[in-house]
């Protein structure tokens, strides 16, 4: 009896972490529980890990953890099992996902979010910008759009306004526009807005809630796919990962990438849908641009892409492929999705 009893301990220490009892991913997280990727992304996302799983795997959200550019290392060092972030709080470390964030994909964020994910996986992750975590889902945002305490009668008027802009891709899109782009965190929008600080934002439409812009932005010049996009990770550590039994992970990986992937983007646009609704239900004007202001925007933008294949040149990845495949892969999915 007593070789027995030792021999059952010996294989509990050497079963995979699932196999022994069930397992709670905790996953670090941001913005409001309102949010998104908190009501609607992430829960979504561990049921189907739970279902996947039969219940051996689940997960859990830890707020306030850390600010989102310290989430990959937390979950690299261990700190946490998973989280996600934006890739453009890394400047200069994820220059491969910029392509996502292009302007004249001309395709919805769920297209995009799906062609991120197929085109990452064939074209870019060689070059190892996620070394270290497991990338497990990548995505976008909404069409970014322009929001301007003034109505503007064309997409020409905006040069010489002083805009907010989040850096990066806006950035280069505000310098070829001729705006004054001003720097500052989110969470200081709503408060220059006021002041007149700035006489616009370049932004998503979910955060004519979220950031509650309809009150102080309530004009929106609104290109059909925006912009710009912002792009996205979703991040699991690789030792959780190995630690689970084979069944298991390869559950939760079944569960993740692009079925992931489009999921997040589509629930992000559902809450841009929503947002827009409600503005509009309070006065905002929200005008569609005209063909003339996408013409001028797709002149002036043009150069992005050779820009953007120069910048990773020391990636060692074919870039000009990536982005011809990335573009003929979004526009396929918009069209074989599309409910007409």
């Amino acid at each position: 009896m007593k070789k027995v009893f030792l021999l059952v301990m010996v294989m509990g220490f050497l079963l995979p972490m699932s196999a022994m009892a069930n397992v709670e991913l905790k996953i670090a997280t941001w913005l409001s529980p309102a949010a998104a990727m908190n009501k609607t992304v992430l829960p979504t996302w561990g049921k189907w890990i739970e279902e996947a799983t039969d219940g051996r795997v689940k997960i859990s959200l830890v707020y306030d953890l850390g600010s989102p550019n310290s989430l990959i290392d937390l979950v690299e060092d261990g700190a946490v099992d998973g989280a996600w972030t934006y890739h453009g709080y890394f400047p200069g470390q994820f220059k491969l996902t910029s392509l996502a964030e292009l302007p004249n994909h001309h395709a919805g964020a769920e297209a995009v979010s799906v062609a991120h994910w197929r085109i990452h996986q064939k074209y870019l992750a060689s070059a190892g910008e996620h070394e270290g975590v497991e990338l497990v889902g990548v995505f976008t945002h909404g069409p970014g759009q322009i929001h301007m305490r003034e109505p503007l009668p064309n997409l020409e008027a905006i040069k010489g306004k002083k805009i907010r802009v989040g850096g990066g891709i806006q950035s280069a899109i505000g310098e070829r526009l001729g705006v004054t782009g001003v720097a500052a965190p989110a969470n200081k929008i709503y408060e220059m807005l006021t002041q007149g600080v700035v006489d616009g934002v370049f932004n998503p439409m979910f955060t004519k809630t979220a950031l509650k812009l309809h009150e102080v932005a309530p004009y929106t010049l609104k290109l059909p796919h925006g912009m710009y996009l912002g792009s996205f990770g979703i991040f699991l550590n690789e030792d959780v990962l190995s630690e689970l039994s084979e069944r298991d992970r390869k559950a939760i990986l079944a569960v993740s990438g692009e079925k992931l992937s489009a999921m997040a983007a589509k629930a992000w646009e559902a809450a841009d849908d929503q947002a827009e609704r409600v503005a509009r239900e309070n006065g905002n004007q929200i005008v569609e641009a005209s063909n003339q202001d996408l013409a001028y925007f797709t002149a002036i933008t043009q150069d992005l892409d050779s820009t953007w294949i120069t910048s990773v040149s020391d990636r060692d990845v074919d870039a000009e492929a990536a982005l011809k495949v990335f573009r003929e892969t979004a526009k396929a999915y918009e069209v074989s999705n599309d409910p007409q």
